[in-house]
C-alpha cells in the first residue's frame, strides 16, 4: 500500500506558476504508476497528466500541454506538477493518484484506473 499527501496549492493570478508535490509513504513508490487529476466544483475528476513509473513516458491533457509539467523523483518517492501560465479555468482541487504496476508505461487514464488517492491540494486562479 501507499499514501498520498498532496502539497503546493494556493491562490494565484492569471498567469502565475504554482508547483504541486505529492509525497508517497510506504514501499516500493518506484512500482506505482502516477497520475494527477483535478475535480472543478460540479464537475466530474478528470485526468491532467500521467507518469510512467520511471518517469520516460507522461502524458498531459489538451487543456494543460505545454503549460503543466509532470516529473518524479524515485529516490525521494515524490511526483510533481508544475504549473505555469495558469488559468481561471485551471481552478480546481488537485489530487495525486497511484497504481501498482508491472508495467513500465503508463496508459492509465481514468480514475477508476488508481487505486489509492491523496486528499488533494486546492488551486484557485484568479483574473
Amino acid at each position: 500500500q501507499v499514501q498520498l499527501a498532496e502539497s503546493g496549492g494556493g491562490s494565484v493570478l492569471a498567469g502565475g506558476s504554482l508547483r504541486l508535490s505529492c509525497a508517497a509513504s510506504g514501499r516500493a513508490f518506484e512500482m506505482y504508476a502516477m497520475g494527477w487529476f483535478r475535480q472543478a466544483p460540479g464537475k466530474e475528476r478528470e485526468c491532467v497528466s500521467i507518469i510512467s513509473r520511471n518517469g520516460v513516458e507522461t502524458y498531459y491533457s489538451q487543456s494543460v500541454k505545454g503549460r503543466f509539467t509532470i516529473s518524479r523523483d524515485n529516490a525521494k518517492n515524490t511526483v510533481f506538477l508544475q504549473m505555469i501560465n495558469l488559468k481561471p479555468e485551471d481552478t480546481a482541487v488537485y489530487y495525486c493518484a497511484a497504481r501498482a504496476t508491472p508495467s513500465v508505461t503508463n496508459k492509465f487514464f481514468k480514475v477508476r484506473d488508481y487505486d489509492y488517492w491523496g486528499q488533494g491540494t486546492q488551486v484557485t486562479v484568479s483574473s
